[in-house]
């Protein structure tokens, strides 16, 4: 089984190379010279159709005149005849072949022969594929293929005519593969840990596509297989590749999907209470800092497979303090004073951890549901009332609700339920998971931005157990964001629409939507002063290679505001992460998720000055992922998490200090489990980035 996957992989990606080099014509070429001379019926098109079914090769490519081949992941194969003999006559192929028909073979048996240089706006990578497809094909099959691609049915071959239709109708439930009892719970688990937070708890899809029966069945257990364990080139990680799955565990979890998901379990308040501990109380904890440490450039890093954060001094790179927290941390969000950081993890459990005293410790912790990404606490101090870290709000992808805690405490006790309907559509959602959390200093309010609805919730908190919610339709799938740097406007990524939408905190109103590349993935945003533009701030994409910076200065520079006024093109996609500070001249970037292995260990940086181009982009490290740039208090070094394997010792990860006025490293900080998140406290504090 494991050497099927591998090779259907194959004539896959090799379909994928040949036809990459440039975009695919819209209609297919006439029959060429050496196809028009061979004999007819020789190659049966419907032996190539099995062939193409038999190895799942609709699960990633359009191919005409092939029933339910309408993927999205690898290139079109309308065309791909007149864009092989392009190859052939520009001179960049250095294969043996002599003409089209040998060129497709040798893709399909030797496809490391020629990689064309861009697939579908990614690299294309070399090395993906193993060198034989002899136990998966014989000779009449891979010949069969071949002409079907060079002569596709005449009347199927025109998209806009006749566009390639997929069914979408539920499979019967004896359909899907089955799985032991075993085999069943490990999936259900790791989908959770690994999966659920891009393609969703109930697999409705979000910032990933949907994976319900009805989308995966069709597909077919070896094409899922080949993309879990491979990734794709905009954002899905190579779950095999990495060392995470096995093939055999990749199998597993493609025969997973095909199920449906199973229903998981509500939380209740009294099970929240339940978990609750106050470790410290509030009246026992010191009433000045005990250290002597400048704690306000402690760097709380998420080490991220050992449930654990680690304090880092910023000045000395010594790791003050470890403390267990929730699975996988997601961020780490400051009170407003700076003295506690709140840690939630994947699992849902908050972390409070005291700064203060001279080794940081947990004072209180808490689940408040199964899967969580957001803890932001209340920040207003005005004539309303001063709310600073009075309470807290963690925000839970499932069960889909927000909590409201006791920010001294972590006592929960408000749950309030966020399934409700899509904004456009108005259809009921049973999954509307809240994304980010952000306070606002103008009211009593949280800005709260749920997912799949498309919703802005402006909720204020000035009477807690009875919260005013003010709902504003932006834009679905809603993400992550930042303040600009009048922290007057928030503006936030939904990236599955490919829009940034901006809310004016002041009056509480959509202020904008921005239109951008695919799959925006900002972090918290970069804000700095562009030459041409003025104020901007800028996000990244998982789905292109691409910086936007959106104008940001509705009074000083009218015509540029909230429009994306610059793009500066990227080496590749899979960026998750953009970071600048007002004292640097340099925009970071990195590109944590680009299937590439080499770019996945690359940071760049563009000039403020030039922000046309790319002005220097490097790996930094010989392993793992390049993730997350922060900067230290001063805003003179940038430290960059390398994200490696907890179970490669000495490859487990580190994070590399960079001096920011001469991009030359300055130390590493080795041996840490898994860093991906850091977050100085001072620039947390204060939105700086």
């Amino acid at each position: 089984m494991r050497r099927f996957f591998f090779l259907w992989f194959v004539i896959v990606s090799a379909l994928a190379l040949a036809a990459c080099g440039e975009k695919a014509a819209p209609a297919a070429p006439p029959p060429t010279q050496e196809s028009a001379s061979a004999p007819p019926a020789l190659y049966s098109a419907e032996l190539a159709r099995q062939a193409f079914q038999k190895g799942g090769c609709g699960a990633c490519h359009v191919i005409p005149g092939v029933e339910g081949a309408g993927g999205t992941i690898g290139p079109d194969l309308t065309g791909i005849a007149q864009t092989a003999q392009g190859h052939l006559e520009k001179g960049n192929y250095k294969g043996k072949a002599k003409s089209v028909a040998e060129f497709l073979a040798e893709s399909i048996r030797q496809p490391d022969v020629f990689v064309a240089p861009d697939c579908n706006g990614s690299p294309c990578q070399k090395g993906l594929m193993p060198a034989s497809l002899s136990n998966l094909y014989n000779e009449e099959e891979i010949q069969a293929m071949v002409q079907f691609l060079m002569n596709p049915p005449q009347e199927e071959s025109d998209k806009e005519e006749k566009p390639t239709q997929i069914s979408e109708a539920q499979p019967a439930a004896g359909n899907a593969p089955a799985l032991s009892d075993e085999e069943f719970a490990w999936a259900k688990q790791v989908y959770f840990e690994r999966c659920a937070g891009c393609h969703g708890t109930l697999r409705k899809g979000a910032t990933g596509p949907a994976l319900t029966p009805d989308k995966t069945q069709p597909k077919g257990t070896l094409a899922l297989a080949a993309i879990i364990f491979n990734g794709t080139p905009r954002g899905m990680p190579d779950w095999g590749k990495q060392g995470f799955f096995t093939q055999e565990q990749t199998e597993i979890m493609a025969k997973f999907l095909q199920n449906a998901p199973p229903a998981p379990p509500e939380m209740a308040l009294e099970q929240m209470k339940a978990s609750w501990k106050v470790l410290v109380p509030p009246e026992q904890r010191p009433t000045s800092p005990q250290t002597q440490r400048d704690w306000e450039n402690y760097f709380i890093v998420t080490l991220r497979d050992a449930g654990q954060v680690a304090v880092i001094d910023g000045d000395t790179y010594e790791v003050v303090s470890t403390v267990d927290t929730g699975y996988a941390v997601h961020i780490t969000r400051m009170s407003a004073s700076g003295r506690y950081a709140y840690v939630i993890g994947r699992d849902g459990k908050l972390a409070m951890v005291d700064l203060w005293t001279e080794k940081p410790t947990k004072v209180a912790e808490v689940q408040v549901c199964y899967d969580a990404r957001s803890v932001e606490v209340s920040k207003y101090n005005g004539e309303l009332g001063n709310f600073s870290d009075k309470y807290a709000a963690v925000g839970c992808y499932w069960p889909p609700h927000f909590v409201i805690l006791d920010g001294q405490t972590l006592e929960p006790f408000k749950v309030v339920s966020t399934r409700s309907y899509t904004f456009d559509t108005e259809e009921y959602h049973p999954e509307p998971r809240v994304a980010s959390i952000v306070a606002s200093t103008y009211k009593p309010e949280w800005i709260i931005n749920v997912k799949e609805t498309g919703l802005i919730w402006l909720v204020n908190y000035a009477d807690p157990n009875n919260p005013t919610i003010k709902m504003i339709e932006a834009a679905r799938f809603l993400h992550d964001g930042g303040w600009d740097a009048t922290k007057r406007y928030f503006l936030v990524a939904a990236n599955q629409s490919n829009k940034i939408a901006v809310v004016d905190a002041l009056e509480g109103k959509l202020a904008a939507l921005v239109d951008t590349p695919a799959v925006p993935h900002p972090g918290r945003g970069a804000n700095w002063v562009d030459p041409e533009f003025g104020p901007v701030w800028s996000t990244s994409h998982l789905g292109e290679g691409a910086i936007v910076s959106i104008g940001t200065d509705p009074e000083g520079h009218p015509d540029s505001a909230w429009k994306a006024v610059r793009v500066t093109p990227l080496p590749g996609a899979g960026s998750l992460f953009i970071k600048t500070h007002p004292n640097s001249q340099w925009i970071w970037v990195d590109m944590a998720l680009n299937s590439d292995p080499a770019l996945a260990r690359t940071v760049c940086v563009v000039a403020k000055s030039d922000p046309t181009r790319v002005h220097k982009c490097w790996e930094i490290a010989a392993y793992g992922r390049a993730v997350h740039m922060e900067y230290n208090k001063q805003g003179t070094e940038v430290w960059i998490s390398v994200w490696g394997d907890a179970s490669k010792p000495g490859e487990t990860g580190e994070i590399v200090v960079y001096d920011d006025a001469t991009l030359q490293e300055k130390a590493r900080i080795p041996n840490l489990i898994t860093p991906t998140g850091k977050f100085n406290v001072y620039n947390t504090v204060h939105d700086i980035y």
